[in-house]
């Protein structure tokens, strides 16, 4: 409790009133950070007075940013407070395809970067663990992980979730139920993740958030259009086929 009651406040009362999003290990070293730069700008102000200058201002907004808690690049970046960043992300559609095809089709780990286009590669390791390689926005870099099968009901339901370890742990879930007129299979997705933890880790997720997203929910709209795409494909080689013969 004493824990949760510090992180609500600066270390001096009265210090400020912006909201706390720092954690207190990335406090502590923000402090120290800043009293080192200090002092070294002070030590050099007669040989280097501009560099020096810079330093001791450096620091001294370090120091302010361990005391108060608050940073505000962090804030400005969508960071409002120490709570860690989870997304969830759903979706529901239906497809013109039975359920259990359906089921297959998904089980199969590696098929989904053929229509999950943030997904550059899915590899089976075996019955349960895969890895998983991501390409992040505008291939600015690229995220890999080893996750495992956490749920599996034939015909009904899979759920993935990320090793612990993970650089983003992540984890997925995708149910199976025959549409209401009996004609397709209705898909209920979600898919969750957490950034890496800290201070840096939770506003780079809220920076992401938004493209997480957006990309996640085209991914699965993607899907339907495969399968349409898919079915439409074999519909028509069908017909040339029998114009054929």
């Amino acid at each position: 409790m004493a824990t949760n009651a510090l992180e609500k406040k600066p270390l001096i009362e009265g210090w400020t009133e912006a909201p706390i999003n720092l954690e207190w290990p990335e406090r502590y070293v923000s402090i120290a950070g800043g009293v080192k730069m200090s002092l070294s700008g002070l030590a050099n102000i007669f040989k280097s007075p501009f560099t020096s200058i810079l330093k001791i201002g450096a620091g001294g907004y370090l120091i302010n940013r361990g005391i108060t808690g608050h940073c505000e690049i962090y804030s400005r970046v969508g960071k409002k407070s120490t709570e860690p960043v989870n997304v969830n992300i759903r979706s529901s559609y239906i497809v013109n395809k039975p359920r259990q095809e359906v089921y297959e089709f998904w089980r199969q780990l590696d098929n989904l970067p053929k229509f999950m286009k943030h997904l550059e590669t899915v590899e089976v390791l075996d019955s349960k663990r895969s890895h998983w390689v991501l390409k992040l926005p505008i291939n600015v870099a690229k995220v890999s992980w080893d996750a495992e099968i956490v749920n599996d009901e034939p015909g009904y339901a899979i759920g993935w979730s990320s090793l612990p370890g993970s650089m983003i742990d992540n984890a997925g879930k995708v149910r199976f139920r025959d549409a209401e007129d009996g004609k397709g299979t209705l898909i209920d997705v979600v898919i969750s993740y957490t950034p890496p933890a800290g201070g840096l880790g939770t506003a780079l997720g809220h920076v992401l958030n938004p493209l997480f997203k957006k990309m996640v929910d085209e991914d699965v709209r993607n899907f339907k259009q495969y399968i349409d795409i898919d079915e439409n494909d074999t519909a028509h080689a069908g017909h040339l086929h029998s114009a054929a013969l």
